[in-house]
């Protein structure tokens, strides 16, 4: 039999009012029975019912996305970048067969406080953040304790992660084994953490092989791609491979390299990273490094509907190299 309040009551020796305190976190209660009766419902595998809960609140039931982006239009990016497309996925895909909403909120960068506070105000069952500085993550966290980040933020946040570091370091090194050896990266945006730990892995990769670190200013758009891809060329002409932070990235360097009258995979071989519809797509079809972005997303959906966010969790997800046309080895 599927556990109820007064089950949680029984066991942790407080009233039913004091258990409903609890799960619909409201105040009223010390910290130490607080986490008794939490320590309770989840020994017992208690889930609320979400529509209780909103309903006590005064709320709708919903679980709000959040996405972090520099197109002031918000949507436009949201509707165009497969990366979103798989989070929203995800969360749907948890939310299956349950009376609960999906909210989805494009943020800029230089969003009022005002902005952010009054989505995180109007939140019942909690927050996914797609992708954010940490700065917004804990804005968001100071208005609503149920905040669940897609990407690493500030410490206080949960977060579910991918293997960044490992699936960037993984694809230089088969870039490596195939002969390359000039091997560039177009890096993700520096200010986000997904990007940065990429980074980190090319940068650890290229330093144990002894190769030179060729790189320029990338980012998570086609545009980004095409640039930086052209920049490279100029540079360094004898670039034989590139490891790209993103697919969608990837996809625009891939026309930049044919555009120079180069070959993929022949004369530059290339890896994107997130196994996403632009990696199916591209021609030639990307090897990439495969993020489970729709497991992480329903990961992190179901420790809110179980109300399991705790500050500082960490949840880690491994990824894997996908390897199709626009790698070969060198003849």
């Amino acid at each position: 039999m599927k556990p109820t309040l007064d089950d949680i009551a029984r066991a942790a020796g407080v009233s039913r009012a004091t258990v409903s305190r609890v799960v619909n976190d409201v105040p009223g209660v010390t910290g130490a029975v607080r986490q008794r009766v939490r320590d309770v419902i989840a020994e017992l595998g208690y889930v609320p019912d979400e529509t209780a809960r909103a309903l006590a609140r005064g709320r709708q039931s919903a679980v709000d996305v959040v996405a972090a982006t520099p197109d002031p239009a918000g949507v436009g990016q949201l509707g165009t970048h497969p990366y979103y497309s798989r989070v929203l996925a995800g969360v749907m895909g948890a939310l299956a067969g349950r009376d609960v909403q999906l909210r989805v909120h494009a943020v800029t960068p230089d969003a009022s406080e005002e902005t952010v506070d009054r989505i995180a105000q109007r939140a019942s069952v909690g927050i996914v953040l797609a992708d954010g500085s940490p700065a917004l993550a804990v804005r968001l966290q100071q208005q609503c304790r149920r905040v669940v980040s897609l990407v690493a933020t500030a410490r206080s946040v949960a977060a579910i992660e991918a293997e960044n570091l490992d699936g960037a370091y993984a694809a230089v090194k088969y870039l490596h084994r195939l002969g390359r050896r000039r091997i560039a990266e177009i890096p993700g945006p520096a200010d986000v953490s997904c990007g940065v730990d990429r980074r980190a892995g090319y940068l650890r990769a290229v330093a144990e092989l002894g190769l030179d670190d060729l790189s320029a200013a990338g980012g998570f758009t086609r545009e980004a791609g095409h640039r930086a891809a052209h920049e490279l060329l100029e540079r360094y002409p004898d670039l034989d491979a590139l490891f790209v932070a993103c697919d969608l990235t990837a996809a625009g360097a891939v026309q930049a390299i044919t555009e120079t009258g180069r070959s993929v995979p022949y004369d530059v071989s290339v890896i994107g990273f997130d196994d996403s519809i632009a990696a199916v797509c591209s021609n030639p079809p990307l090897s990439t490094v495969r993020m489970p972005v729709e497991d992480m997303a329903a990961a992190a959906t179901r420790l809110l509907l179980t109300d399991s966010v705790r500050a500082g969790h960490r949840e880690r997800f491994p990824v894997e190299l996908v390897l199709r046309g626009s790698t070969t080895e060198r003849g």
